[in-house]
């Protein structure tokens, strides 16, 4: 068990939790996001992406999300450990590979 403050990383949220993960980047107007999607293992690994975009929900949950703003480029990137971004401001998004 987790002790308050402490998070799962990535691997162990994948094996514990049976979910799917994404490496993603995603591009809107003002930033570029690097981070982790997650998709319960219901659906298959080759449609993380497409679920996720063509579902009912309007936000996607980044984890462990790198945030370079793009109009500012000499501004230091931000490390965050949960973001929600609204899929309506979304430009481009596509897997990373590692």
């Amino acid at each position: 068990m987790l002790g308050k403050g402490q998070q799962l990383t990535v691997q162990e949220a994948k094996i514990i939790t049976g979910v799917w993960s994404e490496k993603i980047l995603v591009i809107t107007e003002d930033y570029e996001i690097t981070g982790y999607v997650f998709l319960p293992k219901t659906s298959k690994k080759n449609r993380v992406l497409s679920d996720i975009l063509n579902g009912k929900k309007r936000f996607i949950a980044i984890k462990d999300a790198l945030i370079v703003h793009r109009n500012s480029p000499t501004r230091k990137a931000e490390n965050h450990g949960f973001i929600q971004l609204n899929l309506s401001s979304i430009t481009m998004l596509r897997p990373v590979l590692e």
